[in-house]
Parts: structure tokens; sequence; C-alpha cells
């Protein structure tokens, strides 16, 4: 935990990348929110023993003490909240309510819904 160094990853985006830097995530910040995660966008962490690459998401158990170490440059998301409760999916459609669902099934149906600019060319019918 004494040695860090920072690097932008481009002049453009201007992302502070890490490594050599260990912190540690306290059950303090589990007190505050229910949920509690890192996301690892680039580079690679330690934690818990385990080495977790780009992509990974790891998610802690709440009033949870954990040591995160940069293995190499990393960029790193922490987010965590409270729960947001009960959640239904069906197919690419995700709400909190039933109805919400069945409305945005008919408007897929009835081509209410834009499709995205660059991958627009083909309509998957529900089933």
């Amino acid at each position: 935990m004494t040695r860090f160094s920072r690097r932008w990853a481009s002049s453009r985006n201007r992302v502070p990348q890490w490594s050599g830097l260990a912190a540690v995530l306290c059950a303090d910040w589990g007190k505050a929110v229910a949920k509690r995660a890192v996301y690892v966008a680039a580079g690679e962490v330690e934690a818990r023993q385990r080495r977790f690459g780009a992509g990974k998401m790891l998610v802690f158990d709440k009033g949870e003490d954990t040591t995160l170490a940069a293995v190499q440059h990393s960029t790193l998301m922490a987010l965590g909240g409270e729960p947001v409760g009960e959640r239904f999916i069906d197919w690419n459609f995700v709400s909190s309510k039933r109805e919400r669902i069945e409305q945005a099934k008919a408007d897929w149906r009835a081509g209410r819904m834009k499709l995205p600019d660059f991958d627009n060319r083909e309509f998957i019918p529900l089933a």
C-alpha cells in the first residue's frame, strides 16, 4: 500500500489508471449502502487471495472489509446502493411492473421502439 503510480489512458478521455495501489474497502462503506461492488473495467486486481481481470464484477457482503490491490494498470468502478426491489424479466424487457413489460412487448410488436442506429437491419419478432 505504499507504492502506486498513475498514468492517463489517453490524452482524450483522461481516465486515470492505477498500478501497485492497494485500497481497503471498509465495512463502513457497507453500512452506508446495502449492496456494494467493484467492476474491473480494465487491468487486473487481487482480492480475497484471487485475481480478477477486466469484465469481472466483485460483489461484497454487507459489513465485509476487503483489500483490493491493482496487479497492473487498472480502471475500476465502485458502485453501491439500496436494492431496487423485485424485477420481472421477459426477453429483453426488465421492469418492476408486469404491466409495463406487457406494454413494452406490445410496443415492440407494433414497431414503436427505435432500433439501435448501427444494428437496425434485422427485426426479431417476439414468440
